[in-house]
């Protein structure tokens, strides 16, 4: 290409694609599910999309389903939702690649998740996960090669009255430590997953995303209701004579 006074031109071209800090490629994994499979996740879309007045105000859970059947998305689970939805694939993986929720490479059975947004940091979110990442064998974003543990930081796990929290499978643990940490991989690791801080027992990754998708929960309820940390601020505020409302479950 030459300018206008007859000089040549030269211009860079840039190669596109994803960013480095993502998993790559996009995504990847089978094309498509056999039959047996196929009919079996149509009769669990058609339970979650019914649900919408508008179909395609389905996807999101259509995404965790597939991600329950895979472990991570694959383009069988995306062609899936695309057409269990009259989109198009690249619909489909426009959204799909804008979530972190939505894994692009299999993960393990515990997705093990250490804060390390500010407050968690400073009470040691950091440690937490140097620790992990040393004790694992694998960086953030890795697996062990058992399959069982997926090790990833999170920007928040909005618990920060907890800090520093680790999540497994979305479950809290709060006021963890290094040692305590590495236990509790250890745990997941041997087959003795321990109970979280609070909320409902541990599932498997591929579990979790079904019932993320709005499929029952086979797991028992478990009551729920602020703890002692969140209430701290609401006492203060009463023995200071400040009006505030009351704590709700």
């Amino acid at each position: 290409m030459t300018g206008g006074n007859g000089t040549p031109v030269f211009i860079s071209v840039a190669e596109l694609g994803q960013r480095p800090d993502e998993d790559g490629p996009p995504i990847a994994g089978p094309a498509s599910y056999p039959p047996e499979v196929t009919e079996r996740l149509a009769a669990d879309a058609a339970t979650i999309i019914a649900r919408y007045p508008q179909a395609r105000s389905a996807l999101l859970p259509l995404l965790h389903l597939v991600q329950g059947e895979d472990g991570y998305l694959t383009r069988a689970g995306i062609a899936f939702c695309a057409d269990q939805l009259s989109l198009s694939a690249a619909e489909v993986a426009a959204v799909a690649t804008f979530y972190s929720m939505y894994r692009r490479r299999p993960t393990g059975d515990y997705l093990v998740g250490v804060c390390t947004n500010t407050l968690c940091a400073i009470m040691g979110g950091d440690a937490i996960l140097d620790a992990l990442q040393e004790h694992l064998g694998v960086p953030a974003g890795g697996t062990t090669e058992d399959g069982a543990v997926t090790l990833e930081h999170i920007e928040c796990n909005a618990a920060c009255d907890y800090a520093p929290v680790v999540m497994v499978n979305w479950e809290f643990f709060d006021n963890q430590t290094p040692a305590s940490a590495r236990e509790l991989v250890d745990g997941l690791r041997s087959g003795r997953p321990p109970e979280p801080t609070r909320g409902a027992p541990l599932c498997s990754f591929r579990q979790t995303a079904r019932i993320l998708a709005g499929l029952p929960d086979p797991r028992p309820e478990t009551p729920s209701g602020p703890g002692e940390a969140t209430l701290a601020g609401l006492r203060v505020a009463r023995e200071r004579g400040t009006s505030a409302p009351e704590p709700t479950s």
